[in-house]
């Protein structure tokens, strides 16, 4: 498994632990909520978590923010525009958006892993304006079209 280096500056609210990857194979490190007291979110309801760290992001890559499996299935929580992008020019406070997704509310606790963070090569692309597009089999087929099994 290769390392990139990332820095990461918490902030002055910044308490607890560092991200982290919570086994050796993993693919995301979790983020905790930085909250001064707990908060309650009904049944679609959002808010917008704190972390508390800022990132240093290198050029070429981007940090998505992904739900956490087991708070999803448990509890019915979710992020908003899932996933959600950290771009490699932004240095502000990284906040995550979630959302419940549940039937019951749910309150979120400071300290609490609220997302995990998934750094991914990006590319950009140099739109090229055409008259036509090359042919395929499934041609402008879209949303079921391929069938459901």
């Amino acid at each position: 498994m290769s390392l990139i280096s990332v820095k990461v500056k918490k902030l002055p609210h910044f308490k607890g632990d560092l991200p982290a990857y919570q086994s050796h194979g993993a693919s995301g490190f979790d983020v905790r909520a930085v909250l001064d007291e707990p908060m309650t979110l009904q049944p679609g309801e959002r808010a917008l978590i704190p972390t508390g760290l800022s990132f240093e992001i290198p050029e070429g890559f981007e940090i998505q923010a992904r739900p956490r499996s087991g708070w999803a299935i448990k509890q019915g929580m979710s992020l908003l525009n899932t996933p959600g992008t950290i771009d490699a020019d932004y240095r502000g406070e990284v906040k995550v958006i979630v959302v419940n997704l549940g039937q019951e509310p749910v309150q979120v606790r400071d300290q609490e892993r609220i997302a995990q963070f998934v750094v991914c090569p990006v590319m950009q692309v140099r739109l090229d304006v055409v008259e036509e597009l090359s042919d395929t089999s499934r041609g402008a087929g879209g949303f079921g079209s391929t069938g459901r099994a």
